[in-house]
């Protein structure tokens, strides 16, 4: 999730999207799963699941990940956010493989069969460490470029490595704009009605919150997902099958470390002391991108683009995806499929 100043930055720019902007956006929408019916599979039935995985010692984790599409075509990583894992990318994922893209999904720190090789390695859930497992696991994988894609923390962790690492980076697709968290302004306050989306965030701030993930990890989930998503109507196989990837025995300490770090009110891990330093300068994002906002993105307004433009320096479009939610790719994954096709072809 993107932190509250930024948030608020982009409301008081942007939000206001009236009828006449949706409809400008609409056809834009259209046109990207025109353009590729050609290869478009059926959309997936919500009991399949992204299987067999693959595990690589990557960093500090062993990832486990999927990978489809052809070892030769262009390769995108797709990542995936809180509280969510990589079925986020159950319907994009054929998708790209159709369209020729070699397409890898791992599960971030926390979240699913991904695991922490030594037990000493600090559970951080800081922004710096997000990127940097993105970046150790293209290493583990002999990957030199690929397009990165993500919403939520996945979205945050390849804005980061977008940043930082450019020459990794073939082009981004990034959900709801440029992600870097501005911690040094996290505390200035919103309106009362724009931090109402935050609870959990405060929540989480205080060991009552911890005790009660760690109880309520699922319940807390289907919550979020209904209040993030207003227009998508889950079904109960879709959410079991993405549930049981909170069950990761480092899941509530990575993702109170996440919130609490983004406020100031946790220390991050040493080892990405200089990461974050450089991320603490809100560095520019210098490889094209394309930025997609949900309509009805519960948490996260939509907006025009134009508040974050001065962040991206490369070619960059923005598109708002009418009806979608805050979990884009799983709600609309023909106009999230389009995005990254999109930029392969430019």
């Amino acid at each position: 999730m993107p932190e509250p100043i930024d948030r608020q930055r982009r409301l008081i720019l942007g939000t206001a999207i009236s009828g006449v902007a949706a409809m400008e956006f609409t056809p834009t929408r259209t046109a990207f799963a025109e353009a590729g019916q050609s290869v478009m599979p059926a959309r997936a039935p919500s009991s399949r699941r992204l299987e067999p995985l693959r595990h690589i010692d990557a960093g500090v984790l062993n990832i486990a990940y999927y990978e489809e599409g052809p070892a030769d075509g262009p390769v995108v990583m797709l990542l995936h956010g809180f509280p969510f894992d990589i079925h986020s990318y159950v319907d994009v994922v054929p998708r790209l493989a159709a369209g020729g893209c070699r397409t890898i999904v791992p599960y971030l720190r926390g979240y699913g069969p991904t695991r922490f090789l030594d037990k000493a390695t600090p559970r951080s859930g800081e922004q710096a460490a997000m990127g940097a497992d993105l970046i150790a696991l293209m290493d583990a994988l002999s990957i030199k470029r690929a397009v990165f894609a993500g919403y939520d923390w996945g979205g945050r962790a390849t804005c980061v490595a977008a940043a930082l690492w450019p020459d990794r980076c073939i082009g981004l697709v990034s959900v709801n704009s440029y992600l870097i968290q501005n911690i040094a302004k996290a505390m200035v306050p919103v309106k009362p009605e724009h931090e109402v989306p935050l609870w959990y965030q405060y929540y989480f701030q205080l060991e009552r919150g911890r005790a009660g993930l760690a109880a309520n990890r699922h319940e807390i989930a289907k919550i979020l997902w209904k209040q993030w998503s207003p227009n998508w109507h889950f079904d109960d196989a879709t959410f079991e099958r993405t549930a049981v990837a909170h069950d990761n025995p480092d899941y509530v300490d990575v993702v109170i470390h996440s919130y609490r770090h983004r406020f100031g009110l946790a220390d991050g891990d040493p080892q990405y002391a200089d990461l974050q330093r450089r991320l603490a300068a809100l560095p520019a994002i210098a490889v094209p991108a394309i930025t997609l906002d949900g309509d009805a993105d519960g948490v996260v307004p939509a907006t025009d683009g134009t508040a974050s433009a001065s962040k991206f320096t490369s070619r960059r479009t923005h598109h708002v995806i009418p009806h979608a939610g805050h979990n884009l790719p799983q709600e609309e994954p023909e106009a999230f499929a389009a995005a990254v096709l999109e930029l392969i072809k430019a």
